[in-house]
């Protein structure tokens, strides 16, 4: 999806912008490449720069959304300047190439090419004689790294299922997040544990050489006493001994630590697993695919259907925010 946009700050004859992804989908700590077409105006123009925003669209805290109580909002998370001054003639075709680096704590958009319902983008903003316009928006598809995607496989096989993903502002105390917001991905229990809690809340947060996997449960009150919350925090190397992982059983011993607590919520945390991931091969969707697909009895291709307009939408009124 390629938005073009007239710079109407700049009125009618002012350039023109188009960003181009390259085609397919970027992990997390990787990088983003693609070009910046420029057309001129009816006359010169000096440019000023030419800048990429990674932007993210996050669910605002409660106080920020009014009566309703629920709102999203946009969040810049990376920003790279592609070029500086310049001046464009009029009528000049010009074409910029780009590679963006991407934060290790990039959410994920997809897992085997299923939608989770996070809306991330690239905007671009074109500074000229004093006046910016950041009308182009791109979609930016994520897909998850290899032992995050080994870990959504194992709770698949396990039978979690996949009821919603966002991204939630603020930061997780006692780890080392970096960026503003983080993603939450809730999951349904299987019967062995849905005694026990209520969903389970899974966060990503991956670093150079490793993997914080962050796990919060709503816990189910007994006959005497009342539900609670209570997280434990794992860390993975992103490549492990040589050899197959059994990640099964290691984020099952997860869980198990997890709905074992007794403390309240943030009490107690667990580091430390030397395992990782150490060559597992996934030939292809599994589980861990039907985990999203199959959430909540919903066909893969509804759920996919619903968030391609969902992502539109957000570009289109992303746009209209820059216009006004």
């Amino acid at each position: 999806m390629v938005f073009k946009r007239l710079l109407g700050s700049l009125g009618v004859g002012g350039p023109t912008v188009d960003t181009v992804l390259d085609p397919g989908a970027a992990r997390p700590g990787g990088t983003v490449s693609g070009r910046i077409h420029l057309v001129g105006g009816t006359v010169d123009h000096d440019v000023e720069h030419v800048a990429l925003d990674l932007v993210a669209r996050v669910e605002t805290e409660h106080e920020e959304a009014g009566p309703g109580g629920e709102g999203e909002r946009v969040l810049t998370f990376g920003r790279q300047v592609v070029a500086g001054a310049f001046r464009l003639a009029a009528g000049e075709e010009t074409s910029l190439p780009f590679t963006v680096t991407l934060p290790w704590e990039t959410p994920v958009t997809e897992l085997h090419g299923q939608p989770l319902g996070i809306v991330l983008g690239v905007r671009t903003e074109l500074a000229v004689a004093g006046a910016r316009d950041k009308g182009d928006l791109d979609p930016l598809t994520v897909a998850p790294l290899p032992a995050q995607e080994a870990v959504l496989e194992a709770l698949g096989q396990l039978g979690f299922g996949f009821r919603s993903a966002d991204l939630e502002p603020g930061r997780i105390g006692g780890t080392g997040q970096k960026l503003p917001f983080h993603q939450e991905i809730e999951l349904t229990p299987p019967p062995r544990y849905a005694h026990q809690v209520d969903e389970i809340e899974l966060t990503f947060l991956a670093v150079p050489g490793a993997l914080e996997v962050v796990l919060e449960a709503d816990k189910r009150g007994g006959p005497f006493s009342d539900g609670h919350d209570a997280l434990s925090r794992f860390t993975v190397p992103h490549e492990g001994p040589a050899g197959p992982q059994d990640w099964n059983a290691l984020v099952d011993g997860w869980i198990q630590e997890l709905v074992e607590h007794r403390a309240s919520y943030g009490s107690h945390a667990v580091y430390g697993h030397e395992s990782g991931y150490g060559g597992h091969e996934h030939g292809g969707p599994g589980a861990g695919a039907a985990l999203v697909a199959g959430a909540a009895g919903i066909a893969g291709g509804m759920v996919a259907a619903e968030v391609v307009d969902e992502v539109g939408d957000f570009f289109e009124d992303a746009s209209e925010d820059a216009e006004d």
